[in-house]
């Protein structure tokens, strides 16, 4: 389990096609010599296991349905990546509940800032995203999601683009600061609302009601 605080960003070195599956090179400074063969590590709000670790870079396969659901296949040698290592138990949950299980790429429509005339490392700023479709169902405003990895609270949703008010700091931490419109960004929906969405669904279906009595011969 991820928290969506990020506190360090990497880059892809490289992306090797394989048979079955792609292998991806992260240099990872801060993180990959505390890296051991099968820890969990998210980057860009992917959670990936570490298969071979040489510090500065760390190792990992991606799937197809990674590659299909993420961002990670099109991003070049370069691309800078949020890192964020697993949540220790008992630590504070300074963002939200975030599996690093993306549930689909989004599109970056605008990153703006609030104050065209200040300074761009002061101002606050406005990102704008239009979201996939399988993402918009758990979707409220005011509630959570996480974009490229980052816990972020949705500030108005018109029903396809999310737009969330980005702090200075959110800024200068993560690689939002890198992308522009049309980029792809990786989108996870509230794990919390989708399973409580669920359980209401359930409980909802579980009632008799007079159509359900007829329905079935009583």
């Amino acid at each position: 389990m991820f928290t969506g605080i990020i506190e360090e960003t990497g880059s892809i070195v490289r992306l090797e096609p394989r048979s079955g599956t792609t292998r991806i090179a992260v240099s990872a400074p801060a993180y990959a010599h505390r890296l051991r063969k099968g820890d969990s590590i998210a980057v860009s709000g992917t959670c990936l296991t570490a298969l071979e670790i040489e510090p500065p870079v760390f190792f990992a396969d991606l799937a197809a349905e990674t590659l299909a659901r993420t961002s990670l296949g099109v991003l070049r040698p370069g691309s800078v990546v949020n890192l964020e290592l697993p949540t220790p138990a008992g630590a504070p949950l300074g963002g939200h509940i975030v599996q690093g299980h993306v549930d689909g790429c989004g599109e970056l429509v605008a990153f703006d800032p609030v104050n065209p005339d200040a300074d761009p490392d002061l101002t606050d700023w406005w990102l704008r995203v239009c979201v996939p479709e399988n993402v918009r169902p758990w979707i409220v405003e005011k509630g959570s999601i996480a974009i490229e990895g980052i816990s972020l609270t949705v500030a108005r949703w018109d029903g396809e683009v999310v737009t969330i008010a980005i702090l200075p700091h959110t800024r200068r931490a993560t690689n939002l600061r890198m992308l522009g419109p049309g980029a792809p960004v990786n989108v996870e929906a509230d794990v919390m609302l989708r399973m409580a969405e669920q359980r209401r669904q359930a409980q909802s279906s579980s009632e008799l009601t007079l159509e359900y009595l007829l329905a079935n011969g009583y």
